[in-house]
This record gives structure tokens, sequence and C-alpha cells, in this order.
């Protein structure tokens, strides 16, 4: 089964084959302009003679990981005609992918999954949750007064300043993306968009909404605050709106405060899993990591099925990592039988902050010595992941 690259010339076929699966339509108007959104992703397929079967694309990213900044491979428009499926065709493509990100220092790899377990099945492990709140028009009651101030802006008046507010919020989590001013104008932004900036009193931006308001229904997309005054201030300006709408909903991280500080915190809340990521190659993510210094070293045993480069043993020690993997001929230097065992799936969700070593480790999915496992606890910085977009 050959899987190749996508080239220009094929375009259109990639485009039947999305419109198909995913069951829409693009008038022949619109192609040049889907052409050019798309002319920076690396599109992998697989062909039966001239017609393309299934495909894949891999769009090149970066995300924040606390205050650092690492590349990344999206995945998206992974599809299939329906004569191909189950034949192997995705788990090729999958699998393909992950060597052509490796190739391209993409370390890890992010998805919007529309079956967790399928994609569990390749080593991407769940990245963050969102919480979904819907408050009643009754329970637009205001909080103190703020000093600051609210400005509203659109796709055509946006401006760095709002990018920056961004910026200083993502470098706090794990997970959430570099967005370029394009990606913003064409990825965030829709035509109906409204972005309101909160203004402390040092006229300095602390703080936005995206949100529409339409059919007596506010829908806030993102909610970004960096500080407990501006999030005060924007909900008293949501308020503001009690006389437009019946009901107001907010997409949140799953770890933010919302609604606890509210006069009536009891809201309808939907908590689900969001995005998908994958450590694409082990070795290089755990050398960029920023681990607390513990003078005692500590072995991790890693498996990984899809990507086989990255089994083998890691001895993270006080500020370096050490390696031991197979070598050519089927030679291996073997580390102490001591240390951790666990999968990709295990080893993603704890450098992206989702779980605890020691929540795996009760849930049977990380096995050693408890004394080890407490060690590793210690090793890792408390974080949070989190992330808004969709690709």
């Amino acid at each position: 089964m050959l899987v190749r690259e996508v080239t220009e010339a094929a375009f259109l076929e990639s485009m039947k084959l999305s419109m198909y699966a995913f069951q829409y339509k693009v008038p022949e108007s619109e192609l040049p302009a889907r052409k050019e959104a798309v002319k920076n992703h690396k599109i992998l397929g697989i062909w039966d003679e001239n017609l393309l079967a299934a495909k894949l694309h891999i769009i090149p990213l970066n995300i924040y990981m606390n205050d650092a900044e690492w590349k990344m491979g999206g995945i998206a428009g992974v599809a299939t005609y329906p004569e191909y499926r189950r034949n192997g065709y995705v788990k090729a493509l999958m699998i393909d992918s992950l060597k052509q990100m490796r190739d391209n220092n993409q370390i890890v790899s992010l998805l919007h999954p529309f079956d967790i377990s399928f994609y569990r099945k390749y080593g991407w492990e769940i990245l963050s949750e969102k919480k979904k709140i819907t408050i009643e028009k009754m329970d637009l009651k205001f909080l103190e007064p703020q000093e600051g101030f609210i400005r509203r802006y659109s796709k055509e008046t946006h401006n760095e300043e709002i990018e920056q507010v961004y910026e200083q919020f993502s470098s706090r989590f794990t997970g959430m993306l570099k967005r370029e001013t394009n990606w913003w104008k064409q990825n965030v932004y829709d035509e109906d968009s409204q972005l309101a900036v909160y203004y402390d009193s040092a006229s300095e931006a602390a703080g936005y909404i995206l949100y529409h308001v339409k059919d007596k229904k506010m829908d806030i997309e993102e909610l970004i605050a960096l500080d407990h005054e501006a999030r005060i201030g924007l909900w008293n300006f949501i308020c503001q709106h009690d006389s437009m709408v019946n009901t107001v909903t907010i997409n949140l991280a799953g770890h933010d405060p919302f609604p606890y500080f509210l006069k009536k915190p009891r809201v309808k809340t939907d908590l689900y899993p969001y995005f998908m990521a994958r450590v694409v190659d082990a070795e290089e993510c755990l050398r960029r990591f920023s681990f607390n210094k513990e003078i005692e070293p500590l072995f991790l045993h890693l498996e990984d099925s899809h990507a086989p480069w990255n089994n083998g043993s890691y001895l993270l020690g006080n500020g370096e990592i050490k390696v031991f993997k197979e070598k050519a001929g089927g030679q291996c230097v073997h580390p102490p039988k001591k240390g951790i065992q666990l999968n990709i799936n295990s080893l993603s969700a704890i450098l992206f902050g989702y779980k605890r070593p020691m929540e795996l480790y009760e849930m049977g999915f990380l096995t050693g010595a408890k004394s080890e496992i407490e060690l590793f606890e210690k090793k890792v910085p408390v974080m949070k992941s989190a992330f808004f977009d969709f690709f």
C-alpha cells in the first residue's frame, strides 16, 4: 500500500474527496481561495489507479508549551471513499504522517477526533476539555463595577493588542495554538463575529470575548482574561446585553473559574473532551520539557506501537536526558530493570498536563514502584492544558 504526497495538480481530486466525505459543496468560484488556503498543507494520499481513495492533511503550526514554542503537525481532513474503508488505508496514512512529521521536526501533533477511541489506537490522547455554560437572562447579575472600559472590534478592525492578550494568556498553558494574524482573520473570526476588549485603569488590554448576538441569544466562542478584574469587567459587559438576549452561552477552558465567582453560580454546565495530542519525537520532547530538577534519577521505559523510534528507555537525570535504544543489528544497551513502564498515550497526557503521573498509576496506565511514581510526580511541574481553535 503506497502512500504518496498529493501534488498541486491533484488538488481538485482532494477537494472532491473532502466534499463527499464531509458532505458539503464548494462553488467552483471559491475553489481558487480554497486552494490558496491549503497551499502550505502536506497532503498524503493513497490512490487506486487514477482515483484518490484516501487522504490526510498535515498542517504546519506551532503551539505554546507554557513559555516555550514547539513545532506541531496538525492532522486534519482525514477522509476515505466508502468503498475503500476498512482496508487499512487510514492506518497507513496515520503511520506515514508520523514519519513525515518527525522528518519535519514537528515533535508533537494535535487533531480533532471524530472518535477518541479510534485515534487512541495510534497514540493520540486527550489534550484538553471544553466547558460550555448556559446562563438564563434572569441570572445576568452585575458584579462590582471595575475601573476599566470596553472597546468593540471586528475582523476589519482587528489589532495587535488583541493578539498580545491571547499570547500572554496562551503562554500560561500547554497546547494553545500560536496564532498568526492571517490565522486570526481566516480561522478565528467569521463575518458576524464581534470582539470586545476589556482595558484596565491604565488603558492596558487585559482580556476579551469573541461572540455573536443573534435571535435573542449571545454565543461567546472565547473568553480570555489575564486577571480577575478583566474577568469581572467582561462579565459586566455580558450583563449589559440583558435587554437583548434570553440566554448566554460561554465556551471556556475546562479549568476556567467561571461560574464559581458569580452571584448565581448554579448554571447548566457541559464538560467534554475536545482536542487530542501526541508526542511524535519522545527524545526531543523530553529534552525540551522543563522538568523540576530532582537529584535522584528516574527511568522511563516507553512503548510506541506506531512510531518505533520512540521505543526505548529514558533516564531523567538532574537537568539531562540519557537514552537507551536498540542499536543496528538488534543489540541494545539495557538499562536497569527498575523504572516506570508507560506507553506513548500516557507520556503525551503527562507532558501536556492533562493527567498527572499518580492519576495514571492509580488507573493502571503506569506501572512501577510507587516510590518511583512519586518521584515522577515531583519531576513533572503542575500545568494546565487548553485549546480553543479548530482545524
